[in-house]
């Protein structure tokens, strides 16, 4: 189990909890506690990214080892997950951002659009950790600098 691949899904299951924490605050009428658990899960994802972003420039991205025959299924799993993050990712700092310009109205619509949109993403971002570490064996790892420079 490589460790860091564990460590940013890890940070990035933190970031859904923790929505679904300050989700729950929000509809109990806490608005502090509500804002301090979104913050935490946007500093989660912020870290998941860090994480993310480093190893792949640096160490790499792990191509799916498991069975060729499911490889074109993991692929398209994979664009859909990418596709989520992104849009997830767009989507959470707009929301912040309209929190914390207090644009309350507009937060307040599509904040439960991001958050589902981050569950999504959280759940299958584990499902691309199991199926690349824990399921099967990785495969190749070629970092963004390597394939770059092509050494």
């Amino acid at each position: 189990m490589p460790i860091l691949p564990t460590i940013s899904t890890f940070f990035i299951v933190i970031s859904a909890i923790f929505v679904a924490i300050g989700w729950r605050f929000i509809v109990k009428g806490e608005a502090v506690k509500h804002k301090k658990a979104m913050i935490t899960a946007a500093v989660s994802a912020i870290i998941f990214f860090i994480i993310y972003m480093s190893r792949t420039i640096f160490i790499g991205n792990t191509s799916f080892g498991g069975p060729q025959d499911l490889e074109i299924y993991y692929t398209i799993f994979l664009i859909f997950h990418i596709t989520l993050a992104t849009t997830g990712a767009v989507f959470g700092i707009v929301t912040l951002i309209l929190a914390f310009k207090r644009n309350i109205r507009v937060h307040r619509k599509i904040g439960p659009i991001t958050s589902v949109i981050w569950f999504f993403t959280a759940i299958t971002g584990v499902a691309v950790y199991l199926l690349l570490y824990i399921l099967y064996d990785g495969g190749e790892t070629t970092s963004l600098i390597k394939a770059i420079l092509g050494t």
